[in-house]
């Protein structure tokens, strides 16, 4: 039983709709809406709200949308085939009021669609009833009731499925013998098998037979020297004795041998010292302590760039003018055949700049999907309509709904007179405790107080470590900057406790001495451990954080996908609230180490609809950015 179906334009006029067991189809709607469609993730054509199920299919030429809602337990085979035949039926009955394209025909316009979708609904109840039940085959029916005794005899150091290739070759082995030589086989006579076969056991041999045993003997008596003969002809083969002069390249020799030169440069005998860096020169992270954007670019792109904008010398006018030309579609509706070719060239450049596999096949679904019928016009190619939906689709997933502003929600908390907290958790080896310090480093910027927690009581040296960060970030700030306020603190209770009891206590500690931020440092976890993720997830239901942060790295592909979504998992499962309380926002470290391989940032962002909050770049504190997702597009575009 259908919960509703209903029929709108993308401008967000619903021009009919269905009410079923469902009261209201407002909320679904609404959440596949923001879910789905604006964050270009229609790839499945399925979306999941609480307990319903949601299936939908897009009109690219009339600007529709079809959404059809059904209880996710239910399994109905037939909703596939009634929401094409609605939209088959729509569409023909109705073309000329659509074809305006204008709201105010569609308000005016009366779409009496009741009768006709009942119709429809009920012949496609009736055709999932009709198809007959499956019934198991019986042994007679079989293929292998159908074959003779005779060809489940294997002889021995023959594989069976070598058997029946022999089979289709022996019609030919006449002529192989007197064409060419022969090729030596391994297989043993039928004689010196063991096996009773022959007319003297009372089982005929068919003429193939016959004629396989008499090659076999014939290789077994003759193979052998043929192979010594073959053997002895490559071994009288000369052979090159003594070393090759070296080779000499067009531009080499030693003329230049003071560029490769890479050693320390010395002055009098002594090396010379670099002098030493200043403290003031890691703080950079910008006026006002403001994060500076992601710059994906480098000399060497823009060197290349230049040179591919100079036109080449030996291309003719004629030759240019059809290689413009070419691809041309001329006013007519892009169907999946034309985008084929495309997608999968697309599909595979994505997975190579380290996008995860099933994250690229549904991309380059939804853009498919997004396009399907769509009008293109006279001088559009193929290639650059669909080169522009995915580059607008990939940047409308870096920039997902709502967007995290820390600096906005501190001071909000602030003004209710408590600590804002933030949780950090993620995989062994990401990078949290020196992530942790860079942010700290940024609020520091801001004029922010900020007590590090250090809930990772499983590592050994993860303590010292935040330990040492605290006093060179004391150092950077001093009491005495501040009018004796101190701007960082570390709270720690040692190894081998409980990470939950000591953020609890660090939080009530914050909100007594008066500081801003509290930063909570966990254990790495691997996303298989069930006893750590059962500890994370009670350490975030206990405190209620009012930001979950994961730690990913950006070199990882597939893997950032199976992170994310067991993660998620994870503290849903073993969290103890009614609504569990899931991840908020991604930190990716490591974006200095892939070049143009930023592929797992639409990875992550798209399995989790969360927004990446801050990228580190480098190893000093300044070394934070905030993501410019049309800078990482256009890194994941460039070839």
């Amino acid at each position: 039983m259908l919960d509703f179906f209903t029929i709108f334009s993308k401008g967000g006029l619903v021009l009919w709709c269905f009410q079923g067991v469902s009261d209201s189809c407002t909320g679904p709607v609404n959440a596949l809406i923001r879910s789905v469609l604006l964050q270009e993730r229609g790839g499945n054509n399925s979306f999941t709200h609480e307990a319903l199920t949601l299936k939908y299919k897009l009109d690219n030429q009339f600007e529709l949308v079809f959404v059809v809602g059904f209880q996710k337990i239910l399994t109905l085979t037939y909703v596939d085939k009634l929401i094409d035949d609605v939209h088959r039926l729509f569409r023909d009955k109705y073309r000329t009021e659509i074809q305006q394209q204008s709201a105010l025909s569609l308000l005016n316009g009366t779409f009496d669609f009741q009768n006709d979708f009942l119709r429809l609904l009920r012949e496609a109840e009736e055709s999932s009833k009709i198809r007959a039940p499956t019934t198991m085959k019986k042994f007679e029916d079989s293929e292998k009731a159908k074959k003779p005794v005779r060809s489940m005899i294997e002889t021995r150091g023959e594989k069976p499925k070598e058997k029946a290739k022999n089979s289709k070759k022996n019609k030919g082995a006449k002529k192989e013998s007197s064409d060419g030589p022969l090729v030596t086989s391994k297989a043993v006579p039928a004689e010196k098998s063991g096996l009773l076969v022959g007319p003297e056991n009372g089982v005929e041999l068919s003429k193939e037979e016959l004629i396989r045993r008499k090659r076999e003997e014939f290789i077994q008596k003759h193979g052998r020297g043929m192979e010594k003969s073959s053997k002895s002809m490559k071994s009288d083969a000369p052979k090159e004795k003594g070393k090759k002069a070296p080779r000499v390249w067009a531009l080499g020799g030693c003329a230049n041998k003071e560029v490769l030169d890479y050693s320390t440069p010395t002055t009098n005998g002594a090396p010379e010292v670099a002098p030493p860096e200043d403290i003031n020169l890691i703080r950079g992270t910008g006026p006002g302590g403001q994060l500076q954007d992601l710059d994906c670019s480098s000399s060497e792109d823009e060197g290349a760039t230049q040179n591919s904008t100079k036109p080449s010398a030996t291309k003719g006018t004629l030759g240019g003018m059809f290689g413009m030309l070419k691809g041309l579609v001329g006013s007519k509706s892009l169907s999946r055949a034309d985008m084929e070719s495309v997608l999968d060239k697309m599909r595979d450049h994505l997975i190579a700049k380290n996008v995860a596999a099933d994250i690229a096949v549904q991309l380059c679904e939804s853009v498919a999907n997004k396009l399907e019928g769509k009008v293109m016009g006279t001088f559009s190619t193929v290639t650059s309509t669909v080169k522009q939906a995915l580059q607008e689709s990939l940047v409308q997933i870096l920039q997902p709904q709502p967007r995290v502003d820390m600096l906005r929600d501190i001071m909000d908390a602030q003004r209710h007179q408590r600590p804002y907290v933030v949780t950090f958790c993620g995989v062994n080896g990401v990078g949290k405790s020196t992530n942790l310090a860079k942010i700290s480093f940024w609020l520091l910027e801001n004029g922010f107080s900020v007590l590090i927690a250090a809930c990772d009581t499983f590592r050994a040296g993860a303590v010292e470590q935040l330990r040492t960060h605290t006093r060179r970030l004391s150092a950077l700030h001093p009491p005495e900057n501040h009018g004796g306020r101190t701007m960082v603190q570390l709270f720690e209770k040692g190894y081998g406790k409980d990470a939950a009891g000591i953020a609890m206590e660090a939080i009530a500690f914050a909100r007594n001495q008066g500081f801003d931020v509290v930063l909570v440092d966990t254990a790495g976890r691997m996303q298989d451990n069930a006893p750590l993720m059962t500890a994370l997830a009670k350490l975030i239901t206990v405190n209620t954080p009012d930001l979950v942060l994961f730690v990913g790295e950006a070199l990882v592909g597939n893997e950032a996908v199976d992170q994310l979504v067991k993660f998620n998992r994870a503290l849903a499962d073993h969290s103890m609230a009614q609504t569990p309380r899931l991840i908020d926002g991604i930190v990716l470290t490591k974006f200095d180490t892939i070049d143009d391989k930023v592929g797992a940032a639409i990875s992550m962002t798209y399995i989790t609809s969360k927004p990446i909050v801050f990228v580190g770049t480098g190893q000093t504190y300044c070394d934070l950015r905030s993501l410019n997702a049309k800078a990482v597009v256009a890194a994941l575009m460039k070839a």
